[in-house]
């Protein structure tokens, strides 16, 4: 799938990128372009991107940029590097793509640079730069969904290790992953830590990989722990503080999914402008009839007004200024956004928006999943809705 290069009309001037972040935009895109969009229906169709790619990231140097020099990586810790390969991938319709390599930079890597110790990082932090590690984060199980303190996959501590017992459902690199940082519980209700299980651990499975109504491309899968033997030495930070630790990681995850929302609905904004130019009816281009002007205003609007957001909460994010409600908003507006938007536009394809030979199709089947995974859009009016002060009166 290709993108057209030309903005859906004049945009507002963004100020949140430095020369430095453009050239990485232009790099990654050429990337993109050569190596990832020609294979990419073929990826959908096999339900997995290949290992070796996700390496190829690795060695081109798009991960992990906050890792220090001393590990292998860069040592930036500028989010807005995040952010372009972000967008670069979502703008051009690969948002299943742009989900594996955002679990790395944005979702999972924090965890392992903020509670790892000096041995996990110099055992770990090499490969998760080089993209030989592939991360993953097991919370979901399948009867627990919002509630983490209603987490029933167990890990007792024994002298060998910690015995782990439960499943998890609808994993991220589920098939792909190499460390998958695992919620368990350690104690009673809401008592939880986090261990890492790597890849051959004695006990640990993969199930299938899930069928989605979109992102065919990534990995979703099941994962099951029966009597799985995890070393002492992969627990990651104290035991029994994770409940706070997957809270405070949230608005940084929230944050990533509003900008691949943005940079989605902005690319199917792209491709629907070239079509309603290029199609005609009753003789002339769809796109000069008044309400396929109106509906094409209406979008490029409302895509406009959630990067300005978006902007000044990553502009926030790098100065250590987000707030969880903030970061919440983000994602609630920008998912919904991008739902009405690409809705829109495959309306304006008529019969061929259906059709998932037109790129629209495949946006409109991705793009419904943004409303739930990171929090669901009732989570984030919770979330929101709390931090006004208003929360239900104790019994």
């Amino acid at each position: 799938m290709s993108t057209p290069t030309s903005a859906p009309g004049p945009t507002m001037q963004r100020d949140l990128y430095e020369p430095e972040h453009e050239d990485l935009r232009e790099s990654f895109g050429r990337f993109l372009d050569a190596e990832v969009v020609p294979h990419y229906e073929a990826w959908e169709a096999e339900g997995r991107i290949p290992r070796e790619v996700l390496r190829r990231v690795g060695e081109l140097g798009f991960l992990a940029f906050a890792v220090p020099e001393e590990h292998g990586g860069p040592g930036i810790g500028d989010f807005r590097f995040n952010a372009i390969v972000n967008e670069e991938c979502c703008v051009r319709g690969l948002q299943a793509f742009a989900l594996s390599v955002t679990m790395q930079n944005d979702v999972a890597l924090p965890y392992f640079l903020e509670l790892t110790s000096a041995e996990q990082q110099a055992r770990w932090l090499p490969g998760i730069v080089s993209g030989e590690l592939v991360l993953g984060i097991a919370m979901s199980e399948p009867q627990t969904g919002s509630d983490l303190q209603a987490i029933g996959t167990t890990a007792v501590r024994t002298d060998d290790g910690y015995v782990v017992n439960g499943s998890k459902t609808f994993i991220t690199n589920g098939l792909n992953a190499e460390l998958i940082i695992t919620a368990v519980r350690t104690g009673g209700r809401g008592e939880l830590s986090l261990l890492i299980v790597e890849d051959g651990t004695p006990g640990f499975t993969r199930g299938r990989n899930l069928e989605k109504l979109g992102q065919h491309a990534q990995d979703t899968a099941e994962l099951f722990f029966d009597d799985a033997l995890v070393p002492h030495e992969n627990l990651l930070g104290a035991e029994g503080s994770a409940f706070h630790q997957l809270t405070h990681n949230l608005a940084q995850e929230r944050l990533s999914i509003a900008i691949g929302s943005v940079a989605s609905a902005k690319g199917t904004l792209q491709r629907t402008l070239a079509y309603v130019k290029d199609r005609h009816a009753f003789g002339r281009p769809i796109g000069t009839f008044q309400n396929s002007r109106f509906v094409m205003a209406g979008c490029r609007t409302e895509v406009e007004v959630a990067q300005a957001f978006v902007d000044r909460c990553v502009q926030a994010h790098v100065e250590g200024r987000l707030g969880v409600d903030e970061a919440a908003m983000a994602k609630y507006w920008c998912s919904e956004m991008q739902g009405r938007v690409v809705d829109q536009c495959l309306q304006l394809h008529g019969g061929y928006g259906y059709m998932l030979e037109y790129p629209v199709a495949r946006d409109y089947a991705d793009a419904r999943i943004s409303r739930i995974y990171g929090g669901t859009t009732e989570i984030m009016k919770e979330v929101i809705g709390r931090a006004m002060g208003l929360r239900e009166p104790k019994a």
